[in-house]
């Protein structure tokens, strides 16, 4: 494909380019591509493509179901989610509601969390919405745009692999993470959940339009310009209006999953000193030799050196050869209502949003 998917039918051949650029967008998050594409592969060789449709283009009657994996990537690797639950899980939050599912979407971007609305969306023959919550991926249930629009969480469906599944009625969009978090450690860590249930005019204005296209023009051209030797770093920053904060090894990474969530931190080395990543499933602050050089809202993106690829959270290692970028997320974020969801502070870090500044290139 031309990596514009706007009223295209997607296929599995497009899940490559598509699971990489999801990936990037994660910014360390969004579970593991490789994964996530061969679970979406499966489904749409079985059942067929599917469509995607503009958020513009959703008449106003229509159901939009997000769906989604929540809990740590770590434990995923481990522990592959059971394909047949995706579409099951949709199915069951529409039976409580009474509705009928006219479109699947994504509610964050990331490895996984972009290709299981394909799955969902073969297995129930729906088209899939091109854009997601986001523009990225964060760590909880709360910190999507819908949050800001007023739409609430739930009612929720949440399922584990072995066939468990329950419907969630809660006061406010934070309570529904936290008791969705409980239920995710209980169900092993991981669970598919479907929320965020959309109209057709409630979707447009809290969706970031185009993720889907983004992520298969970003998947495609880093195999383009490593297949002619060119700088596929370069080449996603350029695609994302970003720039390269930092390049150079692995030399620490400390790593725990704990309450849900792969938390850590990790050391590049390089020519220019030292850049910590601090993360929780995602990256959401970068210090160089102590100060604080781009935080959470904006996107903070380690990919390999060599080949471009982007390299999630649990699976960086020592002495891997990484580069770091900084891009600019959705205005949205830089809202006062949006950094209260999802600044630094909220994660712990004692500092104010420092913003990501395309003048200050290395």
């Amino acid at each position: 494909m031309t990596g514009t998917l706007t009223t295209a039918q997607i296929t599995a051949d497009d899940l490559e380019a598509l699971a990489r650029g999801a990936a990037v967008l994660g910014t360390g998050g969004g579970g593991d591509p490789y994964i996530g594409r061969l679970l979406a592969a499966q489904a749409l060789r079985e059942h067929g493509p599917v469509t995607l449709v503009a958020p513009s283009d959703l008449p106003d009657d229509a159901q939009v179901f997000p769906v989604a994996m929540m809990g740590a990537p770590t434990v995923m690797v481990e522990k592959t989610p059971s394909v047949e639950r995706i579409g099951a899980t949709v199915a069951e939050l529409a039976r409580h509601l009474g509705v009928t599912p006219t479109h699947i979407a994504c509610i964050e971007a990331g490895g996984v969390n972009s290709t299981f609305p394909l799955v969902a969306a073969a297995q129930l023959g729906l088209p899939v919405v091109d854009g997601d919550g986001m523009g990225r991926a964060f760590p909880e249930l709360q910190m999507v745009l819908q949050t800001l629009a007023g739409i609430g969480c739930t009612p929720m469906s949440i399922a584990d692999e072995k066939g468990n599944v329950g419907v969630l009625q809660t006061v406010d969009n934070r309570s529904a993470e936290a008791l969705a978090r409980s239920l995710t450690l209980t169900m092993g860590c991981s669970a598919i959940i479907s929320n965020y249930v959309m109209t057709g005019v409630q979707a447009p204005a809290s969706l970031v339009a185009g993720t889907l296209s983004l992520c298969t023009r970003i998947g495609s051209r880093v195999a383009q310009v490593r297949a002619e030797h060119g700088d596929a770093v370069g080449a996603v920053a350029a695609e994302l209006g970003g720039r390269v904060l930092h390049s150079g090894k692995v030399t620490d990474v400390a790593r725990r999953t704990t309450t849900g969530f792969a938390r850590g931190t990790a050391v590049v080395s390089g020519g220019a000193g030292e850049l910590v990543l601090e993360f929780q499933n995602e990256h959401l602050v970068a210090r160089r030799d102590g100060t604080v050089e781009v935080t959470t809202p904006d996107l903070i993106i380690v990919l390999d050196t060599d080949s471009g690829e982007p390299v999630t959270t649990e699976a960086l290692r020592f002495g891997h050869r990484v580069s770091v970028l900084a891009a600019p997320a959705d205005e949205r974020w830089h809202s006062p209502d949006g950094i209260a969801l999802v600044g630094p502070r909220y994660f712990g870090y004692d500092t104010d949003p420092v913003r990501f500044d395309a003048r200050e290139a290395r």
